[in-house]
């Protein structure tokens, strides 16, 4: 019976490095086995974009969050969020244990901005209830978070009973950190970064990051150990850094 979790969150940039000049979605795949995560929550993941595939030799065939997932997360779920005419991208989660629902929300605060919530249900060897994972990507401006994040809390409250445990992980775009007082408190959550190091982490640029604005919440959990994946080679794939969480079920 698994009683440890080890989870990653990474705003993937596309499979594309800066200016979107190289495509990074290989290096990529190799840096996210060596994490060795359970489950990843990623962002801005490209479900099919026509010119890129025409531009890049090497661009994946399939979808990217499949391409990522191959054979080490056995599961996966994908969200679209952003349609365009070349085709869609939008939040996936990759996981080692069987999927055993999911859905995805749309949450767009205004037609300029699309955005969603990816909510799965998990099952782990052992554990009476599924595990929830919320896979978020927020939006960029005040007035949409704080929408967001009411559509959300409202979501867990609807559907999620308070004893079963809880991840909610993603881009929250918060460098004003707004997420922690409507989340943490209203909803019981703790921030995995803050609950070690008294501070959420500091996740963009990926090359030195300065902003904190990505997130791991948890709710029936004791996170051990925290890390930020920043610098090279992690500062090549993505303007974001990856951060990752290792927990034990309470």
């Amino acid at each position: 019976m698994p009683d440890t979790l080890h989870i990653a969150t990474y705003n993937i940039h596309k499979g594309l490095s800066h200016f979107q000049r190289h495509m990074t979605v290989h290096q990529l795949r190799d840096n996210l086995r060596a994490l060795g995560a359970d489950i990843i929550f990623l962002q801005e993941v490209v479900g099919q974009h026509t010119a890129h595939a025409a531009r890049f030799e090497d661009w994946p065939s399939g979808p990217q969050h499949e391409f990522l997932a191959d054979s080490v997360w056995s599961d996966f779920a994908y969200g679209k969020n952003a349609v365009y005419d070349e085709g869609h991208h939008g939040n996936a989660i990759l996981s080692r244990y069987p999927i055993v629902r999911w859905d995805n929300m749309d949450v767009s605060a205004h037609r300029f901005e699309s955005r969603g919530m990816l909510h799965c249900e998990i099952g782990i060897p052992g554990w009476r209830e599924h595990l929830h994972c919320i896979c978020v990507h927020l939006g960029l401006f005040k007035r949409g978070q704080a929408q967001q994040l009411k559509a959300l809390g409202r979501h867990i409250e609807d559907t999620i009973p308070p004893h079963v445990p809880l991840i909610i992980a993603g881009d929250f775009n918060d460098w004003r950190e707004m997420a922690n007082r409507q989340l943490a408190r209203r909803l019981h959550l703790s921030e995995a970064f803050e609950s070690l190091n008294g501070r959420v982490a500091r996740s963009f640029p990926s090359a030195l990051p300065l902003l904190r604005l990505d997130r791991i919440y948890v709710r029936g959990f004791h996170v051990e150990h925290t890390q930020v994946h920043r610098g090279h080679p992690w500062s090549r794939i993505s303007d974001h850094a990856a951060l990752s969480a290792r927990m034990v079920r309470q």
